[in-house]
């Protein structure tokens, strides 16, 4: 089809996520045509660098031969395999026997999904039945973060807590309730210790307000992705699942987000010794390559559930749950991973990514730099003092988006004025020093303009640290 016709097509029949569907129509999509190691073309041409991983998924790059041979000879061998019946295939076997070789210990057990929202909608329905199945049928009350992110589908978002997947879904749950964020940038805690209690205190009063034994999980990203990549401090993880052992609550950590690499070990879970009852991973997975997510589940859990009623069958499943291709393309991405050295590289890049955000807190709009492996952030402030946002009616961050676009680079602009950046596994010394020359660039170019450069406090000091071509 002709670029005008994609456009018109795409308008008139395809419903895009996360988007204001009408301001989708006066936009019109921008096609994306190929890609080929951290770099995307769209179909005009345009070559961009790409700092966020596709959706902070395609950790290995783009472009791996031996993933797409992996596909293929599983194709041809055999391209679909139900797991219902007591069917099953290889790959999908050698794949959950590698996630429990490389996860937590405590995590013996693998349900295959589709992607992450799934993954998480499952473990509430694994977490449901295990607490019926073991005679505590009262425990149905779930505990997230605010500004915490766990899908979208019809519970999940519920335990999502972003304005948009609530606003007309009847979501949260009345079982479903919000502890606050370990938002460093926007609390005034003394230091990271009194972070960390404000934390732990906080699920202790919740579940004491709603009582143990009503009580089933506590849900929570190692680091909250759409929320605004929130970075807690180091022992935050660990503290909150010495919480969950103590109050007699599961421990649900969601690294659809942080696993495979994305913030230095395997699992971010790994860095602290931490091991969850439950872990749900995507993502990272297969790196985009395919879709596929999944459970990660504790023996206890399991036996609890299996328990219940040994005649009975657990009735829960997806058509494509296990699925061959995906599952050799997974087998594939973790030996790229491990033996392909990408972990390695991503741990050595990490502090000259830090080391680029960083720099970037002496510019005029940047308030606060945050990060962990390659997982981080920059947020924007109209007042460096007080940290005040920019109002909305400035559309801040469509503009970054859309300078960035310009300046060939993507990443995530988010709503409240915060960057988020999760470039690949594979990214080189080179190709960082071309995210944050075009970054600064990009972030020069916003500041430029003359509403913008107004809601600066100091605004006219400022001006002057711009180039003259600028002023």
């Amino acid at each position: 089809m002709a670029i005008q016709s994609l456009i018109e097509a795409d308008r008139r029949h395809l419903i895009h996520p996360v988007v204001s569907y009408r301001a989708h129509e006066a936009r019109g999509v921008t096609v994306l045509e190929s890609a080929r190691g951290v770099f995307l073309r769209d179909i005009d041409g345009n070559e961009l660098l790409d700092a966020f991983s596709g959706l902070w998924c395609v950790n290995t790059g783009y472009g791996h031969q031996s993933i797409v041979e992996a596909a293929t000879k599983q194709m041809t061998r055999l391209p679909y395999a139900t797991g219902y019946f007591h069917f099953g295939s290889e790959p999908a076997i050698e794949l959950a026997a590698k996630l429990v070789e490389l996860s937590p210990a405590s995590l013996q057990h693998v349900y295959f999904t589709l992607g992450g929202s799934d993954a998480v909608d499952a473990a509430l329905r694994f977490i449901t039945h295990y607490y019926n199945a073991t005679g505590r049928p009262s425990k149905k009350h779930i505990i997230a973060l605010q500004r915490g992110y766990h899908g979208s589908s019809s519970i999940g978002a519920g335990l999502t807590a972003l304005p948009a997947f609530h606003r007309n879904f009847d979501v949260p749950l009345p079982t479903q309730h919000h502890i606050p964020s370990p938002y460093a940038y926007r609390n005034d805690f003394a230091n990271d210790a009194a972070l960390i209690a404000a934390s732990v205190a906080a699920l202790e009063a919740k579940v004491a307000e709603l009582g143990a034994d009503n009580v089933a999980a506590f849900f929570c990203e190692p680091i909250q992705g759409s929320g605004g990549v929130i970075v807690p401090p180091v022992g935050w993880l660990k503290a909150m699942r010495e919480a969950c052992h103590k109050l007699g609550i599961l421990f649900v950590a969601d690294e659809v987000i942080t696993g495979f690499g994305r913030t230095g070990p395997l699992f971010a879970s790994q860095a602290e010794g931490v091991e969850p009852d439950l872990m749900t991973v995507a993502k990272g997975l297969t790196a985009g390559y395919a879709p596929m997510g999944a459970v990660l589940m504790s023996d206890a859990v399991y036996q609890g559930i299996a328990e219940g009623d040994v005649a009975a069958v657990i009735g829960h499943g997806h058509t494509y749950s296990a699925h061959p291709v995906s599952a050799a393309i997974g087998l594939e991405v973790i030996r790229l991973y491990l033996e392909g050295g990408l972990l390695a590289n991503g741990i050595a890049r990490a502090p000259r990514f830090a080391q680029g955000l960083d720099a970037l807190l002496a510019h005029p709009l940047v308030g606060d730099s945050r990060h962990r492996g390659l997982l981080g952030a920059l947020e924007l402030v109209s007042d460096k003092d007080t940290r005040q946002g920019f109002d909305t009616s400035l559309k801040l961050p469509d503009r970054i988006a859309a300078a960035a676009y310009a300046n060939g680079l993507v990443f995530r602009a988010f709503g409240d004025s915060i960057l988020g950046f999760a470039p690949a596994l594979c990214y080189t010394e080179g190709e960082f020093d071309m995210l944050f020359e075009r970054l600064e660039k990009t972030l020069d170019d916003v500041l430029a303009q003359t509403d913008v450069r107004t809601a600066l406090k100091g605004s006219i000091e400022f001006k002057r640290t711009l180039p003259a071509c600028q002023s």
